[in-house]
């Protein structure tokens, strides 16, 4: 049996994290590369500053053409071990009927078609032990009220996490979910900045506050590494125990 620590090592894995530039993929990019892999970090902003030394960092849109940008990664590295799927939006609920429905299609575009086209371009390059995370939300397993597109979008990827493990496992790949509960970044910022919002939310939570973006490095090394080997097809819901509460 492999020693705890070797257990829990990305130490020469190549790791591709998508919506890297901040956020949940910052963080995440950050704590891979810290337990040893070499992370291509890959987002549509400039590279943000703090990144760690062993992060790679590439200019792109991860929902358009990805495929030629996931070859060229696998060329230079060999392969790809592990790849994690942050990159997301959350649009702002619009009152006309057309502008909702505009929403509703990008926001499936860019959180689920978008990590979809990311896995099959993936695929080809991962060798038997390999790890695809998806980042999904508790907002996959729950109703949320104004944001339709977001719960059908994490909702469908949860389901599409289930559907490809059971298509990758042949092969020795592995596919999970990390659902977040609500994480301090850009995208809730304005909750948390409302103090009547961020009570109700902080209130709902077992451990009684908001969660942080490194709360969740230790579940993505958990998923990426050999500690999880016979683990596919799951949620890995992080949320401060906000599912597991009743009442509010």
């Amino acid at each position: 049996m492999a020693q705890v620590p070797d257990m829990f090592s990305l130490t020469g894995k190549i790791a591709i994290v998508t919506g890297a530039s901040r956020g949940i993929g910052y963080a995440l990019a950050n704590g891979l590369a810290a337990a040893g892999a070499t992370v291509i970090a890959i987002a549509r902003s400039a590279e943000p500053p703090g990144l760690h030394p062993a992060i790679h960092y590439i200019r792109a849109d991860v929902s358009a053409a990805i495929g030629p940008v996931f070859a060229e990664i696998a060329a230079a590295h060999g392969r790809i071990d592990v790849l994690v799927n942050a990159a997301g939006i959350s649009l702002a609920a619009a009152a006309e009927d057309t502008a909702r429905q505009a929403n509703f299609e990008q926001t499936l575009q860019v959180n689920l078609a978008a990590p979809f086209a990311c896995c099959l371009a993936a695929r080809p390059h991962m060798p038997p032990g390999a790890s695809i995370i998806n980042v999904t939300s508790i907002g996959s397993l729950m109703g949320f009220p104004d944001n339709p597109g977001y719960v059908a979008a994490k909702g469908g990827l949860r389901m599409m996490t289930r559907a490809l493990a059971v298509d990758y496992g042949a092969a020795g790949i592995r596919v999970n979910a990390l659902a977040p509960g609500y994480i301090h970044t850009e995208m809730t910022a304005k909750s948390h900045a409302d103090p009547d919002a961020h009570e109700r939310r902080r209130r709902h939570t077992c451990l009684g506050r908001w969660g942080q973006t490194d709360d969740l490095a230790g579940a993505a090394i958990f998923l990426a590494s050999n500690a999880s080997a016979y683990m596919t097809g799951q949620d890995l819901i992080i949320d401060g125990g906000w599912t597991a509460k009743g009442l509010l």
